[in-house]
């Protein structure tokens, strides 16, 4: 019934889709099994076997021996037992070959149902298990099409595909199909037709990720990443501290002549990247935390936990940053409310004598 061609399909078959090939062997086997009932209405239990040493596909159907028979299907009296052969007992299981030469296209039809259920089954269940186990990693990926604003990718080496919905792409970036790209394996989100593999490029853990394999000291536990905040394809505001007084942690990030934060700047397109150094010290954290703006004074209200920073007139617009966006970020990595005010606007605040004395 299935020739030499059919064994090599099989492990071809099993390699491409990344479905053991005992999967696959399993699924033709319940396919099988389907399309010989549908053809010869035999409710009794049979079983389909692969021979690859014969290259062939039986089917078997198994009744046991008894005194008695009161099912058919599934026993069978000694007497008819002895006529297949006569050593045959009570309690012997006979199995008779009833394997057929072909299926109608009905029969057919039904096999191919069934083995693509399995088939398509398998394939959920590893893509849910492969993913699971490499979320959180950036891998490469192609760009193999669009719909609408979400852009579908192949994870390179694993024929998976991958889903970046429109928040999760960089607003200054264009993917085109057959793009390769580096994206982040966000989260697995379990869709109507199974498991689905979401990747990110605008995601704060996509920057964490590439700074864990641009720093060595990162990876060995040397420098800590204690916050990162990101507004995809603008600006990135990364916090680092490391306990050992002799590594220089932000310096580790920065690397010589800026190698290494260069480095993932031009994976983000040219994104503005922030590295500052964390401090336990809440006004000098806050200070911190608007780089690259310079600050003269920081005010803290521990009570509704809002801080008022004073910055140079001159420095205003940078510490505030485009639509807000240099303070909003500082706000969120420190979880302050940060209001940044230009030292002009203080002054006149103040009485004259006050004035004078803050002068």
């Amino acid at each position: 019934m299935i020739n030499k061609e059919f064994f090599q399909a099989l492990e071809d078959f099993a390699k491409e889709k990344i479905i053991s090939k005992e999967v696959l062997v399993d699924a033709l086997e319940s396919g099988i099994a389907a399309a010989y009932k549908k053809e010869y209405g035999e409710s009794k239990p049979i079983a389909v076997r692969f021979n690859e040493e014969k290259q062939a596909v039986n089917v078997y159907a198994h009744r046991i021996v008894v005194e008695e028979v009161e099912d058919p299907d599934e026993q069978i009296s000694l007497e008819e037992a002895h006529e297949i052969k006569p050593s045959y007992k009570v309690g012997d299981v006979v199995v008779e070959d009833i394997t057929p030469k072909d299926f109608s296209r009905i029969a057919a039809q039904t096999a191919k149902q069934v083995i693509m259920q399995k088939l398509n089954d398998a394939k959920k269940e590893y893509v849910r298990n492969e993913m699971t186990e490499r979320q959180g990693e950036i891998l490469n990926a192609i760009v193999r099409r669009k719909e609408g604003p979400t852009v579908y990718v192949e994870i390179s080496g694993s024929q998976m595909e991958g889903v970046m919905a429109q928040s999760d792409q960089i607003p200054t970036e264009t993917y085109n199909v057959g793009d390769v790209i580096k994206v982040y394996i966000k989260k697995i989100r379990e869709g109507r037709n199974g498991p689905q593999v979401m990747v990110s490029r605008s995601s704060a853990g996509f920057v964490k990720r590439l700074f864990e394999l641009e720093v060595p000291e990162i990876k060995a536990g040397l420098v800590k990443i204690v916050g990162i905040v990101r507004e995809g394809g603008f600006r990135t505001k990364l916090a680092v501290y490391s306990e050992d007084p002799n590594v220089d942690a932000v310096g580790s990030c920065i690397g010589n002549k800026g190698v290494r934060v260069n480095a993932v700047v031009g994976e983000l397109g040219g994104e503005k990247v922030d590295v500052i150094e964390w401090c336990s010290d809440a006004i000098e954290y806050i200070a911190r935390a608007l780089s690259p703006a310079q600050v003269l004074m920081v005010s803290i209200n521990e009570e509704d936990k809002t801080a008022r920073v004073v910055v140079p007139d001159e420095k205003l617009s940078l510490a505030i940053g485009r639509n807000g966006q240099n303070a909003r970020l500082a706000a969120k990595l420190t979880g302050w409310k940060i209001d940044v005010k230009p030292y002009s606007a203080i002054m006149k605040e103040m009485p004259a004598e006050e004035s004078t004395d803050a002068e």
